[in-house]
């Protein structure tokens, strides 16, 4: 090889590292809430059941067993495309989805140890918390309130199905429409008759 080819050859390398280091630098520091499209479409020939649309009317969170389990997809309706939920575990038990206005919180069912817990998902921090981990009856069908504060699902705790409400607390920032941050009062209270 000649010394100028070899010359160019170099510098081109050294060109494509700078800015392939660049490259990675500004993805490293790219803040985090921007969402992620992945390719895929809202139906598909595997099952896609239980949909749930958030109260703007962008969002549609629905469980589809596209990877032979029942996983948890995000659709975003107005740019079509499906969202990446980073930090929500692959369960073999994803059931019954429901959004807050904006879509920001996610609740859903899974299973953990055997037993079928109420999860939340914060899609702002990306933070997953199982909220019925103390809660010794089983739970179905959860639905949580626009603003993120309230999560009302059916109880086996008396013997039979009843409805209560989870209320998360004085700590909880509301997903409201204008985007301005709320704090609430109490703490961590389930709202019942009995």
């Amino acid at each position: 090889m000649k010394k100028s080819t070899l010359r160019r050859w170099l510098k081109w390398l050294c060109w494509t590292l700078t800015i392939s280091i660049l490259s990675l630098a500004i993805a490293a520091c790219s803040p985090s809430d921007r969402q992620v499209c992945l390719s895929g479409f809202l139906n598909s020939p595997y099952s896609d059941e239980q949909p749930a649309l958030s109260g703007d009317g962008r969002w549609l969170a629905y469980v589809s067993n596209r990877d032979g389990k029942h996983r948890l997809l995000l659709y975003d309706l107005q740019d079509r495309c499906l969202i990446s939920l980073p930090r929500i575990p692959a369960a073999a038990i994803a059931e019954h989805p429901s959004l807050s206005y904006t879509g920001r919180y996610l609740t859903y069912l899974t299973g953990d140890r055997g037993k079928i817990v109420l999860t939340l998902y914060d899609r702002a921090t990306q933070q997953t918390q199982i909220v019925s981990q103390w809660y010794q009856a089983w739970v179905r069908n959860p639905s949580i309130s626009p603003d993120g504060r309230y999560i009302a699902f059916e109880s086996s705790k008396n013997g039979q199905w009843d409805i209560e409400i989870l209320d998360r607390g004085d700590r909880v920032e509301l997903d409201i429409p204008d985007g301005t941050m709320t704090v609430v009062k109490e703490q961590g209270a389930v709202i019942s008759d009995q």
